[in-house]
């Protein structure tokens, strides 16, 4: 859900300022990325927080487990037994690293593929979006890590703790090292995953552009 609502709002806002004469300056593009994430990281929010704890409920002690059967299940499961506000626990974080998602793959893809074209030889190819969107997973992995690490600490965490207090006792047990705490993987899981979303999503442009009459 929050990866529809960001990639569809930011291509409706971008087709609203784009011309045959002008195009959206890089703040625009920041702008435009910025709104569409925190739409997005609102709208997925639900899905992220059983995302994490499924995956962090074997860590649980066997009487904390909360063995959700499914999706569904966890969505009913958690708004009966804890509320319905439950499901926007960690919203702002996750808003805030849905931002900097937008802003590292959509604004800095659209970007780098337009410096590739203006600055290099290369066409509006295969290439050039591969270049552009490797690039993109690239600063999209590095803005959204710190994010990201705080984020699963608070949709994981079964005690009632601010964001500014696992913040500080993290940095204080840490250091800041816990900025880029498995950025490695990250970048092998999202440095992929963009370049193959470009590269369709352009190729899927093509054609419609070809089936419209439009090239």
């Amino acid at each position: 859900m929050g990866f529809m609502t960001r990639f569809g709002v930011y291509e409706a806002l971008k087709d609203r300022f784009t011309t045959a004469e002008t195009k959206p300056s890089f703040l625009t593009l920041v702008a435009m990325a910025s709104v569409s994430g925190f739409l997005g990281g609102i709208a997925g929010n639900p899905g992220d927080i059983l995302n994490v704890r499924m995956q962090h409920d074997a860590a649980l002690p066997p009487e904390q487990r909360r063995k959700y059967k499914h999706v569904f299940d966890g969505l009913i499961r958690t708004a009966r037994e804890e509320g319905v506000g439950r499901l926007w626990r960690g919203v702002w974080p996750n808003s805030s690293r849905a931002v900097l998602m937008t802003v590292g793959q959509l604004a800095s893809y659209d970007v780098f593929k337009r410096m590739l074209l203006e600055k290099t030889p290369l066409q509006d190819n295969l290439t050039t979006h591969f270049s552009a969107s490797f690039l993109a997973g690239f600063v999209a992995t590095t803005i959204c890590s710190p994010v990201d690490v705080i984020k699963t600490k608070v949709m994981g965490s079964t005690e009632h703790k601010s964001i500014m207090k696992i913040v500080t006792d993290t940095t204080r047990t840490e250091g800041l090292r816990w900025m880029f705490k498995g950025w490695v993987p990250s970048f092998i899981r999202m440095g992929p995953h963009t370049i193959l979303t470009f590269v369709f999503l352009e190729q899927h442009k093509k054609v419609y552009r070809q089936l419209k009459g439009l090239d």
